[in-house]
């Protein structure tokens, strides 16, 4: 397929998120905020910032308290892909599979097993797993990365550095199949999607009030 045909991994991660926002993040075409992109460069800082004192992780834009952070960058240490998010193969990396394409923030390549593609997320983990825009994301990342290799990837990671935390997604059913429906509606789309209707999502979303949708605080205020 050609390049201008394949998805990218940025519009399926908005799609998951809420398809009505992909429509209108198409429209702006926007850069990624200063703070997102400050927050994914932590990624590539682990080893530095698991010895970094307190005044330089204050200072950094991360989530945890310095030594809650530092204990999570050094249970992370405890794990086997330590020295693949520390050393990656490749960093950055475009990937083009047979529907998608997209950047891997990191592409581990250990000694033992496939290739394992990471993302790395700006904001914070949920309490288990990884929230649905992400492995969504992952998914399409492991399956690009198959088919350049012509491998079999079982597995991506997803990182969420300002919190020290790596989650790992693998290639499961129920993961590949919402990746799929993901995939449809992207495919499909033409035309503003219906807005959501009673969703947590619309609270912090950019174009809440584009989209005109009625956000619970709103309703709050107005006494409804």
């Amino acid at each position: 397929m050609p390049a201008a045909d394949l998805v990218a991994f940025s519009d399926l991660a908005r799609a998951a998120y809420c398809p009505r926002q992909l429509y209108y993040a198409r429209r702006d075409d926007r850069e990624p905020p200063r703070e997102a992109t400050d927050r994914i460069d932590l990624a590539f800082r682990y080893p530095e910032l698991r010895s970094a004192d307190d005044e330089t992780l204050r200072e950094a834009p991360i989530d945890r308290p310095p030594d809650a952070y530092r204990s999570a960058l050094d249970r992370l240490a405890d794990r086997e892909e330590w020295s693949g998010l520390t050393d990656p193969a490749s960093t950055r990396t475009l990937l083009e599979g047979k529907d998608c394409r997209g950047i891997a923030h990191k592409v581990l390549d250990p000694d033992d097993g496939p290739p394992i593609p990471t993302i790395v997320s700006p904001g914070a983990p949920p309490e288990q797993g990884v929230w649905e825009p992400q492995s969504v994301r992952a998914v399409a990342a492991a399956k690009a990365l198959a088919w350049e290799r012509e491998t079999e990837v079982p597995r991506a990671l997803v990182e969420y550095p300002a919190h020290g935390v790596v989650r790992v997604a693998r290639l499961g059913v129920r993961r590949t199949a919402a990746y799929r429906r993901v995939l449809r509606v992207v495919r499909t789309l033409d035309g503003p999607p219906p807005r959501l209707r009673g969703s947590d999502k619309c609270e912090s979303c950019e174009y809440r009030q584009r989209c005109g949708v009625e956000t619970r605080s709103l309703r709050s205020r107005l006494g409804l």
